[in-house]
């Protein structure tokens, strides 16, 4: 029981749980470089433009991403990339989803 009631308290942050969201901060996080071109991003993440761009409109709202539009090679670049507090607010809900699991592991681990 004590791992439900400590499960209650957390509170996955809606913002990022949402699967595209999660997606495309994740990708930012784990690349090399800091900042990822759209279509980069839209490809490798198998995304319509269209909703990658709400997508990134509602992470840039938050703070979560920076977006800087640009012209390489005299085309339109819009590149993105994972802000600070970004970067703060995928580790703090990580960090929550892993107590998630270990105490679901630990619980079911009990039941058996």
């Amino acid at each position: 029981m004590a791992g439900r009631s400590r499960l209650a308290r957390l509170g996955l942050d809606k913002l990022i749980h949402e699967k595209s969201r999660l997606m495309i901060l994740t990708y930012l996080a784990s690349g090399e470089e800091p900042e990822i071109g759209f279509t980069e991003l839209r490809d490798a993440l198998s995304m319509s433009a269209g909703n990658l761009s709400i997508q990134l409109k509602t992470l840039e709202e938050a703070g979560l991403v920076s977006i800087r539009k640009s012209f390489k090679a005299n085309k339109p670049y819009t590149g993105v990339r994972l802000s600070v507090e970004g970067g703060r607010a995928l580790d703090e809900y990580l960090s929550e989803l892993e107590t998630i699991l270990a105490t679901a592991r630990k619980t079911r681990g009990e039941a058996l």
